[in-house]
């Protein structure tokens, strides 16, 4: 059974599609913000990751990777009460070096868009 927080989350999901521009979700989803930015430096053990599209995401069926030279180095799970529009993600940050923030969003159309954030963790 779900609990009242959970359905209130699903409906204040629903409500917030179902009020989303029409066409808005429809092709391919395209990156408003990011945090980090392309080419920001982070410092610290811990990191949020923060990407906001242009639509609506399906959260359940979207993925972060933390990748370096083309190994995964960390999966990210989107949290599923993020806004409508954003994935975000937090864990442990990685050693200090020169990373890329792998997406992989799914529209509410089922469309798979991907693309790479540039990041740098610094040495604490």
């Amino acid at each position: 059974m779900a609990t009242s927080r959970q359905m209130l989350l699903v409906i204040a999901s629903l409500v917030a599609v179902a009020s989303w521009p029409h066409g808005a979700d429809a092709g391919s989803l395209s990156v408003l913000t990011s945090d980090p930015a392309a080419e920001a430096i982070i410092d610290g053990r811990h990191a949020g990751y923060l990407i906001r599209f242009d639509g609506p995401v399906d959260h359940a069926s979207s993925r972060l990777q933390i990748t370096q030279s083309g190994h995964v180095i960390q999966s990210l799970v989107p949290r599923l009460d993020s806004a409508v529009d954003v994935l975000y993600a937090s864990g442990q940050a990685p050693a200090p070096g020169h990373y890329l923030l792998h997406w992989e969003a799914r529209s509410l159309d089922r469309e798979i868009s991907k693309g790479d954030i540039p990041f740098t963790v610094g040495s604490n």
